[in-house]
């Protein structure tokens, strides 16, 4: 470590509340980083620095007199820009809201500042969280750190290359088809998709609905952790929402790994195209890793149907969030948002009923796979990173793609299901850019997915080969 923002969040905090960092020595850090490689990959688009110096200076002035201080207290926090924050340009990527400000926090930004966070930007995301490559029309392009010409997937993209490159310690995301996943996939940090309602959030407009959860992001597990356990809580606004104690989540729990039984996939029994490079280093992953389990075991669950109900639920959403948009300032959406609404129009009731009976179904087969397993090991991406200039892969090994974001069907499989998934780094693939596992687990065990995906990454560290990559800032300067 050769600065303060190279720390992890949880060794900053604890130097904090041992008086041994300053939280204003911790943020001017972060503010050099920030000005020294953003220009080069773009990752934070909207600053509140001379706010966050003035709350710096008063945690620091709180850890000189002793008070009590919360989980997060001096910590640099990047909120997605799909989340409101009182004062600081909002725009969810979007022409239609390039000049909003909002006068207060939503639920997920006031209680991470009520535990002491101290929020100093907001990071890229595409047009109201749609499609996964972080770019849109205010902004223009997040760039993967590991190269720029590349992009850094999404649709919380900013968050995990801004914490890649050591611009905050902790970041906030969120998930409906992979996007805490993906891009932590793609840039080599943790992104934690969370049971829905863990996390709540009071501003979904179908609140009955599964597929979108917020939840953290960190270099590790650790972190991640963390972060979650000022994030997660009860808010009665939130349908799925239920009483749990945010503390459990402070800190990873001790897991053996060879008590565990592990089922692995590469294609979801088939029914996920995989890139040939992405494949290749999964099953050399699972080589390596296999003999510290109990077992390890390839397992082959029933996805069929699932693009369609990902398809149809995913339309649900964006006609309840972007209908009227799309009557009324079309001109201004993207072609993503666009064409999720022209596709929620052209389904019927039946669709909708056939696809939610679907994934009932598909819920229920996949619950059933953990009285075999303890916890199932998969990729969370199909493809490398892209060219950053291009939307979305429209082919996987010469074969065409059904939609704009089949490309996903490794993140939003799991989505269907609502199982809690964690996307932890492990080595790189043949483009020279992050590999990634994802590792799910039973219905409503947040901690026991965090706690085993700590203990493995624990094990990867140990292998240079596997070992959580880290970006070459040279390469970066100047950009």
């Amino acid at each position: 470590m050769t600065e303060a923002c190279e720390l992890s969040a949880v060794a900053a905090r604890r130097l904090i509340g041992q008086r041994k960092l300053s939280p204003v020595e911790l943020l001017d850090s972060c503010l050099r980083r920030i000005d020294r490689v953003n220009p080069a990959v773009n990752a934070v688009v909207a600053m509140a620095a001379d706010r966050a110096r003035d709350e710096a200076r008063k945690a620091e002035q709180a850890v000189m007199a002793g008070q009590k201080l919360g989980v997060l207290h001096g910590l640099p926090l990047g909120v997605k820009d799909l989340e409101d924050t009182e004062g600081l340009r909002t725009t969810y990527g979007s022409l239609i809201f390039k000049d909003n400000v909002p006068a207060k926090d939503e639920r997920g930004t006031a209680v991470l500042r009520a535990a002491g966070a101290i929020v100093v930007g907001k990071t890229n995301t595409p047009e109201f969280g749609a499609g996964a490559n972080t770019t849109n029309k205010v902004y223009g392009p997040s760039r993967n750190p590991f190269d720029p010409t590349r992009t850094c997937a999404g649709s919380s993209g900013g968050s995990a290359v801004a914490l890649a490159t050591g611009m905050f310690p902790i970041c906030t995301g969120s998930d409906t088809g992979g996007s805490l996943r993906n891009p932590a996939a793609f840039c080599g940090v943790v992104g934690f998709r969370t049971s829905p309602g863990l996390v709540p959030n009071e501003r979904r407009p179908l609140g009955w609905t599964n597929l979108s959860v917020r939840g953290p992001m960190g270099r590790t597990v650790a972190d991640a952790c963390l972060l979650l356990s000022a994030q997660a809580g009860f808010d009665a606004r939130d349908p799925h929402s239920r009483p749990v104690d945010p503390s459990i989540f402070r800190e990873p729990a001790p897991v053996d790994l060879s008590s565990l039984r592990v089922g692995y996939t590469a294609d979801f029994g088939g029914h996920v195209r995989i890139d040939q490079r992405i494949r290749q280093t999964f099953e050399d992953r699972i080589r390596r890793i296999a003999p510290v389990f109990k077992s390890c075991a390839e397992t082959k669950p029933d996805f069929a149907g699932g693009d369609e109900v990902f398809e149809v639920i995913r339309a649900q959403n964006f006609l309840a969030g972007h209908l009227e948009k799309y009557r009324t300032k079309k001109d201004l959406l993207g072609p993503n948002v666009t064409a999720n609404v022209e596709q929620g129009l052209t389904m019927t009731g039946e669709d909708v009923s056939r696809a939610h009976v679907r994934q009932t179904q598909i819920f229920r087969a996949f619950q059933a796979l953990f009285q075999d397993i303890d916890v199932l090991v998969c990729p969370p991406v199909a493809v490398p990173p892209f060219p950053v200039e291009q939307l979305y892969v429209g082919e996987i090994n010469g074969e065409t793609l059904r939609t704009y974001f089949h490309w996903l069907a490794p993140a939003y499989m799991i989505t269907l299901t609502g199982n809690p998934a964690i996307a932890i780094p492990c080595g790189l693939e043949p483009t020279g850019t992050p590999m990634s596992l994802q590792i799910v687990g039973p219905h409503c065990g947040d901690k026991f997915v965090t706690s085993v995906a700590h203990a493995l990454e624990q094990h990867l560290a140990g292998d240079p080969a596997t070992a959580r990559p880290v970006p070459d800032l040279t390469k970066l300067k100047g950009k």
